[in-house]
């Protein structure tokens, strides 16, 4: 919900990690802001959570640029909650905390994972591919189908998901590993 004072005249929205490369709607964002700016209209880009734009050094230098184009930037909620100026000190700190953080809880994550194996438990989903499933995908690999094209003829057997098709990152896996270990 936006403060009844901020008159948001466009809404920018995507689920991509912070972490990656491209995000098409950030950047269609800064560069409306930076243009309006540069017209000469006020802009103050209205972000739900600081950690939705990124975090750390990514998070300081983004700000830094909307700071130095003259664009705003409020956050809504979270530690930032406000205006902020992002070349000053609690800004950088909870910048810096935040990508911190981000890096903790992806070690503790890979961690827990290298336990669960030592104990051994399996990590990830139930696997949906078998022998007959591999060599019906070689064979149509063969007849240079797209992996799209090659997904959507293979069925689940067994599982949760008997019955659907698996997705095309997994018949390429599938395809990946057979080509590597017959390779050795």
């Amino acid at each position: 919900m936006f403060p009844k004072a901020a008159s948001v005249t466009r809404v920018f929205s995507e689920k991509i990690s912070t972490r990656a490369a491209t995000r098409p709607e950030l950047d269609k964002a800064v560069t409306l802001a930076q243009e309006l700016r540069a017209a000469g209209v006020a802009v103050t880009l209205l972000v739900h959570e600081h950690k939705q734009l990124g975090r750390g050094l990514d998070l300081a230098a983004l700000a830094e640029q909307l700071r130095t184009t003259g664009v705003g930037l409020e956050f809504l909620t979270g530690e930032l909650q406000g205006s902020h100026d992002p070349s000053g000190v609690v800004f950088t700190v909870l910048a810096a905390l935040s990508g911190m953080e981000r890096e903790y809880i992806r070690d503790r994550t890979l961690e827990g994972h290298e336990s669960a194996r030592a104990r051994g438990k399996a990590i990830g989903g139930a696997a949906v591919t078998d022998e007959h499933m591999l060599s019906m995908a070689l064979h149509l690999r063969g007849q240079d189908l797209s992996l799209r094209d090659i997904a959507a003829r293979l069925v689940i057997t067994s599982g949760a998901k008997k019955g659907r098709h698996p997705s095309a990152a997994t018949v390429l896996r599938m395809l990946r590993d057979h080509d590597q270990q017959n390779t050795i």
